[in-house]
């Protein structure tokens, strides 16, 4: 069994696997052994059928849409706190909802008419690691 239903892992030893002459038609892994798992043939139809769908045009502008609401529930969340709602009762949880509403629309604006962007890209702890490495070096 795998995290995504059931499935067969087969693992080869690196002694094996290594020396393989075909081995990159095999597995894209960098490992030193080859991993390979067989699923069901209606799941693997599934998956196959799935990522061909997922690899034209038309899925990906559908997905933008998605995208756009995913960004602006992580800021919801971020901002407002809205994973929980602090009253009870559907009117109240409501204008909780359209104050964050407005709350993020504010932000928005704000971030607009000075220029600033509101995406925050991450950074890795490697990365923070780089930056204060460099700035002590400087």
């Amino acid at each position: 069994m795998t995290g995504g239903g059931e499935a067969i892992v087969v693992t080869f030893p690196t002694a094996l696997c290594r020396p393989c002459p075909v081995r990159t038609l095999c597995t894209t892994g960098k490992k030193d052994r080859c991993q390979i798992t067989i699923r069901p043939q209606p799941i693997r139809q599934a998956l196959d059928t799935a990522r061909t769908e997922q690899a034209g045009t038309d899925w990906r502008d559908r997905y933008k849409l998605r995208a756009g609401v995913e960004g602006t529930v992580g800021q919801a969340v971020a901002a407002c706190g809205i994973r929980r709602a602090r009253y009870r009762g559907i009117k109240k949880v409501h204008l909780e909802h359209v104050f964050s509403a407005v709350a993020l629309n504010l932000i928005r604006l704000d971030a607009w008419w000075n220029g600033h962007p509101l995406d925050r890209t991450r950074t890795s702890h490697l990365a923070r690691l780089e930056l204060a490495e460099l700035a002590l070096a400087a």
